[in-house]
């Protein structure tokens, strides 16, 4: 589930800039602590007087991340998850795999099958998953087989207990479990009764309160270009998550043909639209990282009537022949930076 840390820097689809609102002074102390997790990196920000053991404070919040990795990376040979894809029926689990788990299936159906937690096979037949590269594309009798056992109908639970209805069924949980793991910490953050903090675990975040300024926490959404790294949109999320997906860094090519890391379960192939980048805000980051990964499969049209059916807040950048052009949202309206703010 989980890469290197190499191989995330090089392949992140999108990241965020946290901007500051003015050249002035800190006006409040801020606890902020980094590390690794997920094959990524993580930062959190806590702005307080009531954190005096910074040493104390990660450890707790590296203990909780490696309870997620233990629980759900398929990169973990003895992780619950991947015991659950080596069985060949069932395997009993935690009550947080079952969560995500849950949330996954919940996910595949509100999208229509969009998000597919059981695509593993397929990702990995296109050279995105642990395996590598393949030397030749993929047939359609290989993409037929692997299409076979996939689908989140084959997936089921009871109380602790996983079943698959096929030996085959793999299940990855990585289009979710990072959003996940961001929720885990900020939840542990209120359990101290800290209300200002962000939190951000590879470019997946959530926030709540004002920052060291003690004005709301602003997020830059980068521009869609490999070129350099530059601000497109700015936006003030409120006591939210924000997630972003994107097809424009990691990819490959293939006699002049660019083929994406996003692979759409109902054709089995990567997807060919115009849609760069979603970002999508909402309560929840596990949620709204599963989305963005849904919406940005959907493509505009279709992710755009989703979303503004769903009432979601998703701001989209699609390439034209003249440029990029962006496409939000009326629930994304009130998150945009304005002078007001």
């Amino acid at each position: 589930m989980f890469k290197s840390i190499t191989q995330w820097l090089a392949l992140i689809g999108l990241a965020f800039f946290i901007v500051g609102c003015s050249q002035d002074a800190p006006t409040k102390p801020m606890v902020v602590v980094e590390g690794a997790t997920m094959g990524t990196y993580y930062r959190v920000k806590v702005v307080t007087e009531g954190i005096s053991d910074v040493a104390q404070f990660q450890a707790e919040l590296d203990k909780r991340l490696e309870l997620v990795n233990d629980q759900m990376s398929t990169y973990r040979p003895q992780s619950e998850l991947s015991l659950f894809n080596q069985a060949q029926q069932s395997h009993r689990v935690s009550a947080d795999t079952i969560k995500v788990v849950k949330q996954g299936i919940e996910l595949a159906h509100l999208t229509q099958g969009a998000l597919d937690i059981t695509l593993g096979p397929l990702v990995n037949l296109w050279g995105f998953g642990p395996d590598a590269k393949p030397k030749h594309l993929p047939t359609a009798q290989q993409i037929a087989e692997r299409k076979a056992i996939t689908g989140v109908e084959h997936l089921s639970f009871d109380g602790l207990i996983l079943y698959k209805a096929i030996p085959e069924l793999y299940v990855d949980l990585s289009s979710i479990a990072k959003g996940y793991g961001v929720d885990v910490l900020a939840e542990y953050i209120e359990s101290l009764g800290e209300h200002h903090y962000l939190v951000d675990i590879g470019g997946e975040l959530r926030m709540k309160g004002n920052n060291d300024k003690d004005l709301p926490w602003r997020i830059a959404v980068e521009k869609p270009v490999t070129t350099e790294r530059a601000i497109q949109k700015v936006v003030v999320p409120g006591n939210n998550a924000v997630a972003t997906s994107g097809n424009y860094r990691n990819y490959f090519e293939e006699n002049g043909e660019r083929f994406s890391h996003m692979i759409d379960p109902n054709t089995g192939m990567p997807i060919k639209h115009k849609l760069v980048s979603v970002t999508v805000i909402g309560p929840s980051s596990m949620v709204t990282d599963g989305l963005a990964t849904a919406i940005m499969v959907m493509g505009p049209k279709l992710g755009y009537d989703f979303a503004s059916e769903q009432k979601l807040a998703v701001y989209m950048i699609i390439k034209t022949d003249s440029g990029f052009v962006e496409r939000y949202t009326q629930d994304f309206e009130p998150f945009l930076l304005t002078e007001a703010k």
